[in-house]
């Protein structure tokens, strides 16, 4: 009754799409058809035996413990103001370039992406700090939106990412049952801080792209981005004011990834110095007062608690669906292919990138990751290669119109005088610069695999 399995997913997609929230319709499809199924004497209830211990294996994973701290050096990051100071400083500082906001505004992104991991915060912040300025200096409206959801999408693939977190534990998962399932009783480990690592050179390699097309479109298009009509202020009066704005936090973020790039301190114990980090940095800038503090702890438990919710629903999801034997079809599906390895990837990278459009990273990290990691790994592909490919591929199916979560964001806090159609234009050339990274990332795996692997034989 493999069949049931396809229709689970079927179903999914249906009442995601009728508003419900993802956590109960994950847990109350896998019992509606788990109930189903056993009532007609198709289903093994064994399955939903172990539910209990994967709930405590949540509960006592102490990888994930690192989600939350996270999130709280974020959101305090976000609250101490600094990318507002930071935007404005780097403005001033290149305002003489017809580019230079649109440069600043992917910079900030950038360090915004760094701190914070999550996209929806970014790109409601960057559009609230940076559009009315972009607009105001005369910018295209769909380059100044294309810049600022180009540039809050980041979070996917900067660590330290949320999703590279999550995703770090269900490929280590993953990646040690494709080992038992080839005989490999000494199976090979994965971690949070390899795809930390990996996702580095990747992170600076769009970065990098995004900041020389619009170099390039200023270049060609003028009148998309007009040169500031009063010249900017010395650049020599502002490498004060630019090092008070980005040296704290910049310290902090580096702190917290060379602990973890050189082995010094493992993800969550690097989340934790983070979090007393972000808190300190507050303080000293004189953003945290009690009413502050309690808005920073309950955005944090609101998105931890939905993150573990949707967490517990998707195992739900899961043993019902292998209860069905849907993985069993899923591999030999993959694994059938004609073409081999590549073509497995790519059917997976599509059907991913197509369901990013309906469903968050996390129900897809949680969900899809779980069901095709297995039978991916099993064909010899290396883990951290994969896991940058998923994250990027997410990113750019979030960017891409006219399902992008991004430019949903965006939408929400533009101006009446921006249409969605200018969000949805600006946002195409860099879902093309996305997609030439993700080639070349499939191309050359070393861009994803040379660092991990380099840091792992010097610290060997």
């Amino acid at each position: 009754m493999a069949w049931l399995s396809f229709l689970m997913f079927v179903a999914v997609v249906i009442v995601l799409l009728a508003g419900y929230p993802v956590a109960f319709t994950l847990a109350g499809t896998a019992l509606l058809f788990a109930g189903a199924g056993a009532l007609a004497g198709i289903f093994d209830g064994v399955f939903l035996a172990t539910l209990p211990n994967r709930v405590y294996g949540i509960m006592s994973n102490v990888t994930l413990i690192a989600v939350p701290l996270f999130v709280f050096m974020g959101v305090t990051l976000e609250r101490a103001r600094i990318a507002e100071d930071l935007l404005e400083t780097l403005t001033l500082l290149m305002g003489r370039q017809r580019s230079g906001l649109g440069v600043a505004v992917i910079l900030v992104g950038t360090l915004m992406a760094a701190s914070t991991g999550i996209v929806g915060a970014t790109v409601v912040t960057m559009g609230l700090l940076s559009l009315p300025t972009m607009l105001k200096r005369g910018y295209a409206p769909g380059v100044a939106t294309g810049t600022i959801t180009a540039a809050g999408t980041l979070g996917q693939i900067i660590p330290p990412s949320i999703i590279l977190v999550l995703l770090g534990d269900v490929l280590s998962s993953a990646y040690q049952q494709a080992q038992l399932q080839q005989g490999i009783f000494r199976p090979a480990t994965v971690s949070v801080g390899d795809l930390f690592i990996g996702a580095l050179l990747p992170g600076v390699l769009l970065v990098g792209l995004y900041i020389v097309y619009l170099l390039i479109a200023a270049r060609l298009r003028p009148e998309w981005m007009p040169a500031p009509a009063v010249p900017a202020r010395s650049p020599g009066r502002l490498w004060l004011r630019i090092l008070k704005a980005l040296l704290p936090a910049l310290t902090l973020i580096m702190t917290v990834l060379g602990s973890i790039i050189f082995g010094l301190a493992t993800p969550t114990e690097a989340a934790g110095v983070g979090a007393v980090g972000g808190l300190l940095l507050a303080a000293v800038r004189g953003e945290l007062n009690g009413a502050r503090l309690f808005d920073i702890c309950a955005s944090t438990a609101r998105f931890t608690s939905m993150v573990f919710l949707i967490l517990i629903g998707a195992s739900m999801f899961s043993l019902v669906f292998r209860g069905y034997g849907g993985d069993e079809v899923i591999q030999e599906f993959l694994t059938g292919l004609p073409g081999g390895t590549y073509t497995a990837l790519l059917v997976v990278m599509a059907v991913m990138f197509l369901m990013g459009f309906v469903l968050d990273f996390i129900e897809i990290t949680f969900v899809v990751v779980p069901i095709v990691g297995p039978a991916l790994l099993s064909l010899g592909i290396d883990p951290v290669w994969l896991g940058i490919l998923i994250a990027i591929n997410l990113q750019t199916s979030f960017l891409t119109p006219p399902f992008g979560f991004a430019l949903f964001y965006l939408r929400s806090v533009a101006p009446a005088s921006v249409s969605t159609m200018d969000i949805y234009r600006g946002a195409l050339p860099f879902v093309a610069i996305q997609l030439l990274a993700l080639v070349l990332i499939a191309l050359w795996p070393e861009l994803a695999t040379w660092l991990p692997a380099r840091l792992a034989s010097t610290t060997d």
